[in-house]
């Protein structure tokens, strides 16, 4: 029997993926006994062109972490739609954008403005900013183009599975990347995840209180038995997909939401607003009113803490300037 072929690709992220790769520490060998890495840039020597040289279909599945930021990162996903048979968008930036995409509050140039000429540390007298193309004569250098939005990778091309997270847990890519080898598929689109919430992970004592104050774990400690969220502590548990063994929450810190949206909800943001209007002791349906400004000044960074990882795979989700 031949051996598999994967390849992993690494876009607009951090690396997290790729070390969460090596946390499989001892796996990985059981991995390579039946299957060859044959594309992984950042662990082994190879060149774009070894891959355009590569039969279509020629890797059996390919795991591509990062969102899309520019015009080199959407050609190679397009690229290795092509060269595997199975693509999988590998992580929170791939699967929904990640923290990359809170980018899209600002466009390619209020970015390249602030970061060339305005931040506080550059200096910049003759106002330089990349160019895309620039002719020295001899020979013409190229770059990638900024796009003006970040795009996670199902935006770009099709997407035969996902795995959540940043990075993703290594129980989840163990269980991954066995399912994938055994050739039993579950249907394409799938996220291969559990299909509960982080609070089902929670061992937290729930007591559903009202709050009436939004507190922040850096002016407190919370206490480790109760819920965070009837401490009055954003905890994105509730709409965030399990998987990860609550280990945030067991750290005494929130969940800041990595695992994506649950199953069957459109917007993990507004979901978690929902959420945090009953623990607020709103009522939605009967329109109560409370206080906007107070609670918004109590909120520093709404979108940072409701969209941090799935703004760019929200419906509204760019800031459009004129």
């Amino acid at each position: 029997m031949s051996k598999l072929k994967v390849g992993f690709y690494w876009a607009a992220s951090c690396g997290g993926c790729d070390i969460a790769i090596l946390d499989l520490n001892e796996k990985i060998l059981d991995i390579l006994e039946v299957a060859d890495i044959v594309f992984w840039p950042v662990a082994m020597d190879i060149k774009y062109k070894d891959v355009e040289d590569m039969l279509d279909g020629y890797m059996d599945v390919c795991f591509f972490n990062g969102s899309i930021r520019n015009t080199e990162q959407a050609e190679i996903a397009n690229l290795l739609r092509k060269k595997a048979k199975t693509l999988v968008a590998f992580g929170s930036c791939a699967c929904a954008g990640g923290i990359p995409g809170l980018a899209n509050l600002y466009d390619r140039k209020q970015i390249f403005d602030y970061i060339f000429d305005e931040s506080p540390s550059t200096v910049n007298d003759n106002h330089i900013q990349p160019r895309v193309k620039i002719d020295f004569g001899n020979f013409e250098m190229k770059l990638p183009k900024f796009s003006e939005a970040v795009a996670p990778l199902d935006q770009i091309v099709e997407v035969d599975y996902y795995i959540p997270g940043c990075p993703p847990p290594v129980e989840l890519i163990g269980n991954a990347i066995e399912i994938l080898i055994s050739g039993i598929l579950p249907e394409k689109g799938s996220v291969l995840a559990p299909v509960k919430s982080v609070c089902d992970e929670c061992s937290r004592k729930r007591e559903k209180k009202k709050i009436d104050k939004i507190k922040r774990v850096i002016n407190f400690q919370p206490s480790t038995e109760k819920c965070l969220l009837d401490q009055g502590v954003i905890c994105m548990g509730p709409a965030t997909r399990g998987g990860c063994d609550a280990r945030c929450i067991k750290a005494n810190q929130p969940c800041s939401g990595c695992g994506g949206a649950c199953p069957e909800v459109v917007e993990q943001g507004a979901s978690m607003i929902s959420a945090l209007s009953t623990v607020l002791g709103l009522d939605l349906e009967k329109n109560e009113e409370f206080d906007e400004e107070g609670l918004a000044e109590q909120i520093p960074d709404p979108v940072g803490t409701f969209y941090k990882y799935c703004l760019a795979a929200s419906i509204i989700n760019r800031r459009v300037s004129e």
